[in-house]
């Protein structure tokens, strides 16, 4: 393990941790570096060019605009909704920005941010292509950067990837790499998976503060959550997709408690709630990416309003045990949707928050592998094929199908005695596999499945 939970989990805005906060990143990193180089004075225009599945699906997912955001110096987790639409008019209407605030340069959106299609770089499927140029229209300086999913970002030529430290290097006291690894770990020390995640964590920071950052992330959570079940409207992109949320709201709170099954309905309102803010290019948190962003605050949810006896401290466990199981997935597969489909994102979170809630339940380290194994095992060969390039449909609704599947998977793997058949680390190299052999259009390019099936509206 070499990721902190909190590189995992990111604030950020919607639509997508991949196409919109990775971009963001990736334009702010090429301004600070001009800056450090001295060449920020000396930039009169910059031009980028997105290939692959930026290409295919950037309008839709708002790359564009992030694009614009991260030049201007904005941050993810900083910048505010409110104030985008207003900041990308007037860079459209001047034809110009300011990098990094401070520096006004030319910029034209159509010619100068190019959407190639029709290529693909090596490394990864998200890439993109940063150039800045001096008022003679000689280039002062180019840098290549990939979006490798959840908000990561790699540049070109780089061994690693730039948000990972080695574990040997920051001396972790329960390093892991793999799930067996884990859980060896968790039987000679005697310790839970969360204990060692938080004591793995001092590498760097204190434990104060990463507990303090754990419920930040869960505030912003249920703040996105409760923004979602009350703002009424239709989700941008064209294809005219109405908020549910609201109304879903409404009537489960008129309900009578009669209903058997109404807590999950309530599991689905909260991870769609999510996802439409998501879709709104609201805040959210990627968990581990944003268009899974709605499985595991739906499950955490669960766990604080219909498990007696829940408190703060079920809370840690749940986002300490997901964090250490996105990790896994991280490290040793890809929580891309260009790379290896929606198994990357809601396939993942499932398996996230399947664990995590046996951990808040107080089960075994053996359940805890056991359930996210289960979550993960029956979402493989999951495609993403969303419609318009736009993070909606079928986007949302799996989130609340992922949720729903991830309490389940805590269930069963709670109630089974003795080991089971496959373990988490081969459900892992499946999924990786899996989307290596899936036919790239299947792999958010709208090129296939419901996004060339559905007429959009």
């Amino acid at each position: 393990m070499s990721t902190s939970i909190l590189d995992l989990f990111k604030i950020g805005i919607g639509p997508s941790s991949s196409h919109t906060v990775g971009p963001m990143r990736a334009a702010l990193r090429f301004a600070q570096e001009l800056e450090a180089s001295g060449q920020l004075v000396q930039t009169a225009s910059v031009k980028v060019e997105l290939y692959g599945s930026l290409a295919f699906t950037g309008k839709g997912h708002g790359t564009d605009r992030a694009i614009l955001l991260g030049l201007s110096g904005a941050e993810p987790d900083h910048v505010d909704p409110a104030t985008i639409e207003l900041r990308i008019k007037r860079i459209r209407e001047d034809g110009s920005l300011n990098l990094l605030g401070t520096q006004p340069i030319r910029f034209n959106c159509e010619k100068d941010l190019v959407f190639r299609a029709e290529r693909t770089l090596p490394r990864h499927p998200n890439a993109m292509r940063f150039s800045a140029y001096t008022g003679g229209n000689h280039e002062l300086h180019a840098a290549i950067f990939y979006s490798v999913g959840g908000g990561f970002i790699v540049a070109d030529g780089e061994e690693g990837q730039e948000d990972f430290a080695s574990v040997f290097d920051l001396g972790m006291t329960y390093p892991f790499k793999s799930a067996s690894e884990l859980l060896s770990q968790g039987k000679r020390h005697e310790k839970f998976i969360w204990e060692m995640v938080l004591e793995n964590e001092m590498s760097f920071r204190p434990v104060e503060e990463t507990k303090h950052c754990v419920l930040e992330f869960w505030k912003v959570m249920q703040d996105c959550t409760r923004r979602g079940l009350t703002t009424e409207g239709v989700l941008p992109g064209g294809l005219n997709v109405p908020r549910r949320a609201p109304r879903l709201y409404r009537l489960l709170s008129q309900h009578n408690g009669s209903d058997p099954l109404a807590v999950l309905d309530w599991v689905s309102l909260f991870a769609i709630a999510v996802n439409e803010e998501n879709a709104a290019g609201g805040r959210v948190v990627t968990a581990p990416t944003n268009g899974a962003a709605g499985v595991v605050p739906a499950v955490a949810k669960y766990y604080q309003r219909f498990v007696v006896g829940s408190n703060n401290d079920g809370i840690l466990r749940f986002f300490l045990t997901a964090g250490a199981i996105g990790i896994l997935y991280k490290e040793n597969s890809s929580i891309s949707g260009a790379e290896v489909g929606c198994q990357g994102e809601v396939g993942v979170a499932c398996s996230m928050a399947a664990g995590g809630l046996v951990a808040a339940l107080g089960g075994t380290n053996e359940e805890v592998e056991h359930a996210a194994e289960i979550g993960m095992e029956h979402t493989l060969g999951m495609t993403c094929d969303p419609i318009g390039g736009l993070v909606q449909i079928p986007c949302i609704e799996r989130n609340a199908f992922g949720a729903v599947k991830a309490i389940t998977a805590a269930r069963m793997a709670m109630s089974e005695v003795g080991d089971h058949k496959v373990s988490l680390d081969q459900v892992i190299r499946t999924m990786y596999q899996t989307g290596k052999d899936m036919q790239a259009r299947y792999k958010e390019t709208s090129l296939a499945g419901l996004a060339l099936n559905v007429v959009e509206c």
